[in-house]
C-alpha cells in the first residue's frame, strides 16, 4: 500500500464513464426487488459480472454475494464496499382469486401511504398488472385486540383485470418512468429505488474502476464488495454473514446507504461520511480515515472552519453526519466486533415517501402519497470517487495523531519545551 507522501493522483473518472455509470444507476435502480426476492436484482449483477473480466465471486449460506478484484492478493484486512439488494416492497401472500390478493408489506413505511395506492404486480416475464391497495388486514390476538399481522403486515388488493398470480410475486409501487431532473447544480436522478440500489451501481462502478487501475498496474489493495439480502426488514443478511464470520475479522467495512437528506445534510452537499446512526456510533478510526481521504480529494474539510469563507471551499464537496434518525448496515457489523462506518447519499422521498415531514407532522394536504426517491448526480459520482480513492489508498489510522505530533514539534516552544 502507498504512504500519502508518494501516492499517485487520485484516478480521475472520465466524462463518458461517469455516463456509464449513471447508465448502470439507471438500470438497477428500476429494478423490482424485496427482502427475500432480490434474484432480480442478483441477475442483473451477475449479467453485469460476466460482461467483463478479472472478478471472482462467494456467495454465503445466506445468498450475500462477496466480488472481489481476481488478481489482488487476498489478506486478513481487506476493504469491503457493502450495499443492500432490497428495497421496501410487497410480496404475494394469499391468491384468493384472479381479482383479490393478499400482500405483505417488507420494509417500512408509514401507514397513511397505503390506502387506494396504486401498484405493480410483477409476472415472472416482467409484465405487470395494475392493481390497488384496499385495508390493512388486522389479526385478533388472545386478549380480543385487532393487531398488525406479524412479521409483515398484510393488506388487501385488487387488480384492474383478473390475472393469475403466484404467492410470492412482488409487487411494487406505481411510479413514473426514472428520470433526470435538470438543476444548476448538475441534475437530480428520479427513480423508483435508490435505497439501495444507488449505492449498489456505486460499489461496482468503484470495484470496475479499481479492477481497470490494477491492470494499468496501480496499487491497489485488497478490496472487496459484499452485497446484502434483506436488509429493510432487520439487516438479515448483514447478521447472517457477521454471524458465522463470512468476512475476515480484520476487514474494513464501509457500509454505504441512501439516508434521508436534511436541511443541514442536503442533496448536492456531497457524499456523507456518516459518523453514525440512531443504533451506534461507528468506528471512530475508519471514520476517521475515510473523512482522512475525502479531505485529500477536496482538499479541504467538509464545512468551512471559522477562518474560511464558504466560498473558498472546495468544488469537490463532501460532508460528516451523524444521520441519527435511521439505523443502517454499519451498527451490525460494529456489534460483532468488526470494524466498520457508513458512507451515504443524501435521498429525497425517502423509502418512496413524497412530503414525508409534512406526513409526520400532520400538515399535509390530503392523503400522502408515494414518490420516486431521488438522489444528486453529483454526489453518486463523488460517492464513486471517495470509493476508487479508499480503494487506492485508505489509511490505516485516521492521521489525527500525526496532526497532533507535528502541531506539538512546531509550537511546544510556547509552552516552554524545546526538545
Amino acid at each position: 500500500m502507498t504512504t500519502h507522501e508518494n501516492m499517485p493522483k487520485p484516478p480521475i473518472v472520465s466524462d463518458s464513464q461517469k455516463q456509464v455509470h449513471l447508465e448502470w444507476l439507471n438500470a438497477v435502480s428500476t429494478i423490482p426487488t424485496a427482502a427475500g426476492y432480490e434474484h432480480r436484482v442478483v441477475k442483473w449483477v451477475n449479467a453485469w459480472l460476466n460482461e467483463r473480466s478479472g472478478f471472482s465471486t462467494t456467495h454465503d449460506p445466506h445468498g450475500n454475494i462477496e466480488i472481489r478484484i481476481a488478481d489482488c492478493p487476498k489478506t486478513d484486512h481487506p476493504i469491503y464496499f457493502t450495499a443492500h439488494l432490497d428495497h421496501p416492497a410487497f410480496v404475494v401472500d394469499e391468491a384468493q382469486s384472479e381479482t383479490q390478493l393478499v400482500l405483505g408489506f417488507r420494509g417500512g413505511v408509514m401507514a397513511d401511504y397505503f390506502s387506494d395506492a396504486r401498484v405493480r404486480v410483477h409476472n415472472t416475464d416482467d409484465s405487470f398488472v395494475m392493481g390497488t391497495i384496499g385495508q390493512e388486514i388486522m389479526n385478533e390476538d388472545d386478549d380480543g385486540q385487532q393487531r398488525s399481522a406479524d412479521p409483515f403486515k398484510l393488506y388487501s388488493c385488487t387488480l384492474d383485470a383478473p390475472s393469475r398470480v403466484e404467492k410470492g410475486t412482488i409487487a411494487t409501487w406505481d411510479l413514473p418512468d426514472a428520470g433526470v431532473v435538470d438543476d444548476e447544480f448538475g441534475g437530480i436522478f428520479h427513480t423508483n429505488a435508490c435505497d439501495d440500489l444507488a449505492a449498489l451501481a456505486a460499489a461496482l462502478a468503484a470495484i470496475d474502476e479499481l479492477r481497470l487501475a490494477k491492470a494499468d498496474a496501480k496499487p491497489i489493495g485488497d478490496v472487496r464488495v459484499l452485497l446484502t439480502r434483506a436488509e429493510e426488514i432487520g439487516f438479515i443478511g448483514a447478521i447472517g454473514a457477521s454471524k458465522d464470520g463470512f468476512m475476515p475479522k480484520g476487514s474494513r467495512i464501509i457500509a454505504l446507504e441512501n439516508s434521508r437528506a436534511f436541511p443541514d445534510s442536503p442533496i448536492h452537499g456531497g457524499p456523507i461520511v456518516r459518523v453514525g446512526d440512531r443504533i451506534s456510533i461507528f468506528s471512530p478510526e475508519l471514520t476517521g480515515a475515510v473523512a482522512k481521504v475525502a479531505e485529500r480529494i477536496s482538499g479541504g474539510a467538509s464545512t468551512p472552519k471559522a477562518s474560511e469563507k464558504a466560498s473558498d471551499m472546495p468544488k469537490w464537496k463532501w460532508q460528516r453526519k451523524l444521520m441519527a434518525g435511521g439505523a443502517c448496515e454499519a451498527s451490525v457489523y460494529c456489534a460483532y466486533g468488526y470494524c466498520a462506518t457508513c458512507v451515504c447519499l443524501p435521498l429525497g422521498n425517502y423509502h418512496n415517501m413524497a412530503r414525508l415531514a409534512d406526513a409526520q407532522a400532520g400538515t399535509h394536504d390530503g392523503v400522502p402519497r408515494v414518490g420516486r426517491e431521488f438522489i444528486g448526480i453529483d454526489d453518486y459520482h463523488g460517492m464513486i470517487d471517495l470509493l476508487i480513492e479508499c480503494g487506492m489508498d485508505l489509511p490505516s489510522s485516521p492521521g489525527f495523531v500525526q496532526r497532533l505530533e507535528k502541531l506539538w514539534v512546531d509550537k511546544r516552544f510556547v509552552v516552554g519545551e524545546t526538545e
